[in-house]
């Protein structure tokens, strides 16, 4: 029989010479000439450079393309790959002054074109293919208009091109954004050279199916992730507002899909300035998307505190979310964190308990411990993880279930229960958390317990909660209580009959930086008995 590592060991070597033959054929003149096969068509819809505020940060401070030195640029490789996808995508376009060059920012496409006119697998990558795609078209005011016919043609033949290769690899890619991206990209060439049959069809049919693969029966996306969550609705909302202002036809699955990405949105981020930390999230300014959205009528309201397996209750004071959901299917799971019943609370719009954060460059050592349940606000068992996560994919090899939940939100009372058997495998346990706010005593209580369903070995375990790095924390003099200075605000921390300590962290929640931040923590030693471990958070 083959073994495991001799079955991994072929599938490696297939894979190593496959992707082999698969360049060979990319840099193929054969292949050149198939993407090369274009019609004569010329820009007919030229969108509202408005329209793109939704995904591109334009900087108020304008250049012109005369104080730039881009026409030299290309000549020299970047030695920072991600300089050099920037420059290649460019976005830099948006942050021109309209009232630049045509004929300098023209010539600098030219240049563009000649030195790159077939494929370069650094250059013609989905995501950058897609992003220079969107700018050219996006920018036609200084990118195509009052130009020479044979700069159109140059300009055009290159467009389709792109859109070409694009529509023969992107069902390759194994990255859902870059889909989304490309999917977006097909779509607006489509509608710009009125290419209904061909490109705006197929961008259609992938648009579906995006949709049908990627999100779960309320429209949320099935990696539970919430800055993905955001992601998506943006370019949901770019692509209908490109096909309203062309005047086609507006899909009913498109309209399905952002109402109930809409509704999340607002469950989410409506009167809330601070950015959830769960499950790859980082930081995210809401203030201007949600500007943008209703700049162009879009209006979302959410009648549920439950929604992509998140508890969130909130009035205009406070708001308390936990992650009551199971661990994504793993093919959406390359940026979960192992943070089952992880909970943050908000009191005046300033979070009081927090996550650490999400690291997300996947091969640095941060990135595993930013995904380690010891940088979630919940419980560790072991100093081990709920779940097991796969160090060359970077995907749950093995996940957790939720067991039960309850959500209950009343005027003056809220209550979230749920529980995992993320450790029942390994520890022999069940943790159940509930956690309840008292609005008029301004007072939180835990309950944490584990359930022994059969007899184990004792373990340490540990209840951590973690802070945001300018919160200042201290313990009091009979070491029983922790004292928190929440912008002014006083709480006091208790767990009776447990020890406190605190400990000094780091914090992710900007993306790919790191801070330091502290946390408090309760500890304690499993038992065969079941175990509850009372706390609470009151303010003072």
């Amino acid at each position: 029989m083959i073994n495991k590592k001799t079955f991994n060991f072929l599938n490696q070597f297939n894979s190593f010479f496959n992707n082999i033959f698969r360049d060979f054929y990319l840099n193929s003149k054969f292949y050149n000439n198939k993407i090369s096969k274009i019609t004569s068509r010329t820009l007919e819809y030229k969108p509202s450079l408005n329209l793109l505020d939704c995904i591109i940060n334009q900087e108020n401070k304008k250049t012109k393309v005369e104080e730039l030195y881009l026409n030299s640029i290309w000549d020299y490789k970047n030695s920072n790959p991600n300089s050099e996808k920037k420059l290649h995508s460019f976005l830099w376009l948006f942050s021109l002054d309209l009232k630049s060059s045509k004929n300098i920012t023209q010539n600098v496409i030219l240049n563009w074109i000649k030195k790159n006119e077939t494929y370069d697998k650094n250059k013609w990558e989905i995501d950058t293919l897609s992003k220079r795609i969107i700018s050219w078209i996006s920018s036609a005011k200084l990118t195509y208009e009052d130009s020479d016919e044979n700069y159109k043609y140059r300009f055009n033949s290159m467009i389709q091109k792109q859109i070409n290769h694009l529509i023969y690899e992107i069902n390759k890619s194994k990255w859902v954004d870059d889909k989304m991206i490309g999917c977006a990209a097909i779509i607006l060439a489509g509608l710009a050279y009125n290419e209904k049959d061909k490109y705006l069809a197929f961008g259609l049919n992938l648009l579906k199916k995006i949709i049908n693969i990627s999100f779960d029966k309320e429209g949320f996306p099935k990696t539970r992730n919430i800055q993905q969550l955001i992601f998506y609705l943006k370019y949901f909302v770019l692509i209908r507002e490109w096909l309203k202002e062309s005047q086609v036809n507006i899909p009913e699955y498109l309209d399905e899909i952002i109402f109930y990405q809409g509704n999340s949105y607002n469950l989410f981020c409506e009167g809330n300035d601070n950015s959830f930390l769960f499950n790859g999230n980082n930081l995210f300014k809401f203030k201007e998307l949600s500007k943008y959205l209703s700049n162009h009528g879009y209006k979302f309201s959410n009648n549920t505190n439950e929604i992509g397996g998140y508890a969130i209750l909130k009035n205009k004071k406070n708001a308390v979310i936990m992650d009551i959901g199971p661990s994504p299917d793993r093919q959406f799971s390359k940026n979960y964190q192992s943070g089952a019943l992880s909970f943050e609370i908000l009191s005046n719009n300033y979070k009081l308990i927090s996550n650490s954060g999400y690291f997300k460059k996947k091969n640095h050592k941060l990135n595993s411990i930013s995904r380690s349940s010891a940088a979630q606000s919940t419980l560790i068992i072991d100093n081990h993880s709920s779940c097991k996560i796969d160090t060359v994919s970077h995907e749950v090899k093995q996940g957790l279930r939720i067991i039960n939940k309850k959500v209950k939100q009343e005027k003056n009372y809220w209550k979230i229960v749920s529980s995992h058997d993320g450790y029942l495998k390994r520890y022999g346990v069940i943790h159940e958390r509930k956690i309840e706010f008292f609005i008029k005593d301004k007072k939180f209580v835990g309950h944490d317990t584990l359930f022994k369903k059969r007899n184990q070995k004792k373990n340490n375990f540990e209840i951590r909660f973690h802070i945001l790095p300018e919160t200042k924390i201290m313990k009091t003099q009979d070491e029983k209580s922790i004292l928190i200075d929440l912008n002014g605000e006083g709480w006091r921390f208790s767990c009776p009959g447990h020890l406190i300590h605190i400990e000094t962290g780091l914090y992710f929640g900007k993306k790919n930086t790191f801070t330091e931040n502290q946390n408090f923590f309760i500890s304690g030693i499993t038992s065969n008995e079941n175990q509850i471990i009372k706390w609470v958070l009151n303010k003072i």
